[in-house]
């Protein structure tokens, strides 16, 4: 049986919205794309990001919570936390190179005024 437009319009719609659920908002990808690069600990990530402490905690906790990120305390004085991505993040590689593809397009039309 054939699925109407309007029936994968809808759907399109639903997953959409559920990805945005996930990594919407203005840190989540650029975490995702900074730990692309390695582990981080919670301070280097705040800077590199330029992102509060308070913000990066609960920005953190939710990528974890959605599998995306997980964390590794270390056996060090003081304990610090290693976070890295997940395998499961990997889902979201053509994703973030999409982005990231897009996002040079967009700055350089910006730029050129074109």
């Amino acid at each position: 049986m054939e699925m109407h437009t309007e029936d994968r319009c809808s759907k399109a719609k639903l997953a959409i919205r559920d990805t945005l659920d996930v990594v919407g908002g203005k840190w989540k990808l650029v975490l995702l794309s900074i730990l692309r690069n390695g582990k981080r600990g919670f301070n280097e990530l705040s800077r590199e990001a330029g992102i509060s402490p308070r913000i990066l905690s609960k920005e953190l906790q939710e990528l974890e919570m959605n599998g995306l990120v997980s964390r590794e305390v270390c056996n060090t004085k003081p304990i610090t936390v290693q976070y890295a991505l997940t395998e499961y993040s990997e889902t979201l590689g053509e994703v973030l190179i999409a982005m990231e593809k897009w996002g040079n397009l967009h700055r350089q039309k910006v730029i050129s005024g074109n």
